[in-house]
């Protein structure tokens, strides 16, 4: 599986790409809003999970490469998440610090987003995260999520939520053609 946009290739992570992803996991300020610190391990369960996802799923986090230099700068991709309580297709990133502020999240997790709603029956796709975590949320809204709910959660004190239907998506999309 891969995806494109104008800047990036997202692929299926590989063990050959953790060093790259450790330098993404591996940072405090990446992971702040996280209720756990990755060590290599963790980062290593964290590709092997995502490869087992793929087999299962069809999906999963992928491997964000820019085109330009063909560095890993990240992940992101969907996973099937528990939000409130209920199972749902969640899109997810973490790019890489000296990274940020560029748009890639934004343009990773639309082409996540598109692929969701051209393969799957989906009505909604997701975006959680802890309530502290603006950074997420703006990256959400730009992809036209909105706002959905804050519920208590023991690993993030609250938990906020956003969606975007697929026809709100697609809508949106036809606007920017």
């Amino acid at each position: 599986m891969q995806l494109e946009t104008e800047r990036l290739m997202l692929r299926e992570l590989t063990e050959d790409d953790f060093s790259a992803l450790y330098a993404v996991l591996g940072d405090s300020d990446i992971t702040e809003h996280y209720p756990y610190t990755f060590d290599e391990a963790r980062v290593r369960r964290w590709i092997a999970r995502n490869q087992e996802r793929y087999r299962t799923d069809g999906f999963g986090l992928w491997a964000v490469i820019r085109k330009d230099t063909g560095e890993l700068i990240g992940d992101c991709g969907l996973t099937m998440q528990p939000i409130h309580g209920e199972m749902l297709p969640e899109v997810g990133y973490h790019i890489r610090r000296d990274q940020q502020g560029k748009g890639y999240a934004t343009e990773a997790a639309a082409a996540c987003i598109r692929f969701a709603f051209a393969n799957y029956d989906f009505p909604h796709v997701y975006s959680y995260m802890k309530y502290t975590n603006a950074a997420s949320a703006a990256v959400a809204m730009k992809n036209g999520m909105r706002f959905v709910e804050e519920y208590p959660d023991p690993d993030n004190a609250f938990t906020r939520v956003y969606a975007v239907s697929r026809e709100a998506f697609m809508a949106r999309k036809e606007r920017k053609d």
